[in-house]
Order: structure tokens, then sequence, then C-alpha cells
């Protein structure tokens, strides 16, 4: 094992599906000469050149739409969004074009095509680049949707999304890129996470909590709390949010019986109020309590850092659903 960022996690999932690939290619806003806004993208022109890490103009739709068309005939892009606030400009070709292009072409066409790049909330970036847009893609038929939260899980999952024949959203958490954690050594073989399989980051059996991307770093430090007051929180990182992984959350329920889901994102149709549904839908019995969600507020982020530590869900907000979840608030 070697101990990495999520950005040098990303970094080497690219370089490695470059290398075994040459359908593979890289296409974004300074995905090349500048290395990546984020960096993931550093070194990958000087190996694999210019027509293989493409830079493009500040013109999402159209470089979205370029991505959909060499997917179509065979190419596997990897489309980056500087930001996935800016891919509101390039719906149209993400919705539209990739999510239901195999359908309507009557399965003559595959579309395998990965967009990714940093989502949800920044640091006092204000309301236009803090939006977390899971639950937007989630709401589209045709597409998979994934959000890690560790190294190893980026790593994995990203070498899976530019392997698979479907369109993938791939989305990272815009202030976890610097996360350390342990990746297995890439010397010691390929490693690829398959999609639709959730991770249970910790084991408990008094609640589950139900999370994706930064909120699992919320969701494990609520749970050291909790533990010390004798309560056993199991953290379920679902990883992939479309196809979800009811097998793994159904199971935890029967364990538990009692769900907080913990989000980044606003409240209102979000990604939590499908799992509560599917919850007390399927598990009703099952419950021991109401199913209770952790969000953001449901207000445009604000730019005052005080403000917006008001808007984001926090370890304690997780911490006191689990309290109240147990009737011990």
């Amino acid at each position: 094992m070697v101990t990495i960022t999520i950005r040098e996690a990303l970094n080497q999932a690219l370089d490695e599906e470059m290398a075994r690939d040459p359908k593979v290619f890289l296409m974004g806003e300074e995905v090349g000469e500048y290395q990546g806004a984020y960096k993931v993208s550093q070194g990958l022109l000087q190996k694999y050149g210019p027509l293989r890490v493409v830079d493009t103009p500040i013109t999402e739709l159209s470089f979205a739409g370029v991505g959909v068309g060499a997917a179509m005939v065979g190419l596997r892009p990897v489309i980056e969004m500087m930001t996935f606030n800016f891919c509101i400009l390039a719906l149209d070709q993400i919705f539209n074009g990739a999510a239901k292009m195999r359908l309507m072409s009557g399965g003559q066409y595959k579309i395998p095509i990965v967009f990714r790049g940093p989502n949800g909330p920044a640091h006092m970036l204000s309301a236009q680049h803090s939006t977390a847009t899971e639950s937007w893609f989630c709401n589209v038929p045709g597409l998979k949707v994934v959000a890690p939260s560790t190294p190893a899980d980026a790593k994995g999952l990203l070498k899976a999304a530019i392997r698979d024949d479907d369109p993938v959203i791939f989305l990272e958490a815009e202030l976890a890129y610097s996360l350390q954690g342990e990746v297995p050594d890439p010397a010691a073989g390929d490693f690829v996470i398959p999609l639709g399989r959730a991770d249970v980051k910790r084991a408990g059996e008094h609640v589950t909590i139900l999370c994706w991307s930064k909120s699992v770093q919320h969701s494990l430090a609520a749970a050291a709390e909790l533990a010390k007051e004798g309560i056993e929180a199991e953290v379920v990182d679902l990883r992939t949010l479309r196809p979800l992984d009811t097998e793994t959350i159904y199971r935890s329920v029967k364990k538990t019986h009692r769900v907080v889901t913990c989000e980044e994102g606003t409240p209102f149709a979000g990604v939590g109020a499908e799992l509560a549904y599917r919850i007390q839908h399927d598990l009703f019995d099952e419950l021991d309590a109401p199913v209770t969600r952790v969000t953001a507020l449901d207000v445009p982020m604000p730019y005052a850092e005080n403000l917006e530590d008001l808007v984001l869900p926090t370890p304690r907000d997780v911490y006191a659903a689990a309290k109240a979840v147990l009737y011990r608030s």
C-alpha cells in the first residue's frame, strides 16, 4: 500500500487507463498546459501528447458534445468539468445525448464516456461555484453516478468508470483533493472497484449512516463521537449513487433499525429523500424510528465564511441526528 492524496489517485487512474487503452483521452479546460485546474492531469500532456490531452475553449456545451460524438465512434473520452457547477451549460449534451443515445439508437451505439471534475461546496467561492449536483444526474435514466470519498475509491472507481460502456458522471469533492489515504501499490497489479457497490466504512449495530463523497468524513467523525457514549454507528459509503447498492444498504438497516442520511446537497428532492422513500417503502417494519436526513440548508451558498459555515452540514449535525433517531437527544 502507498499513501497518496485523492488528487494523486485520480492522476494514477487516468495515467494507467491511458497507457492501457489508446482509445482513452482527456479533454477539458486547462487539462493540458496548465496541468489541470486542480492538478489532477499533471504530467499527462507531456506523456501522451496534445491529441490525447486536449485543452478546450471555455465552452462546456461544445466539448461535451465532441466527447459524446467521440464515444459514439468507439473512443473513450474523459471530459473534465473545471467545476460541475459549469456543467449546466452542457446538460443538453449530457441529458439528451449521452444518457439517451444508446436507447434511441436501439443499442447500435455504446456511449463509453466519463464526465468528471469537482462537485459540491468549495470554500468561499459563493453560489455559482458551490452546488452539489448529484441529485440532478440521479434523475436522468441512462447515467451512472459515482461520488468517491477516499483515494482508493477514487482510483478504483475512476478506472471502472473509464472502462464502462455507459456514460458515467464522476463527482469529486472539491474540498477533498488533498485528503490522504492508502491505495494499493500500482506495482501490485490492476486495481479496479466495480461500480454499484457500497462500502461499509465503519461497522456498527445501533444506527446506520448513509453517506457519500465528503459527507463520509462528517459521518465518520460523528461516529467516533457517538462511540464515546457507547453508540456504535454503521457508516455506509454508497460510492455509486446510481445504480444504488440496495443489498448493502438494506442489510445494514435490518441490523440497526435506524437510519440517518447525510449529504452536502440541499434537501428538496435530494438523494437522501430517495433513500428515505425506498427504506420506508421496502423495510417499513424494520424501522424503529423515522429516517432522518442531514443536508445543507435550502438556500444558495453565501460567500461569507461565517454564513457558509451555517449552511453546510457538519459532523455535529450528523451526531445530533443519530441521537435523535435513537431517542437519546
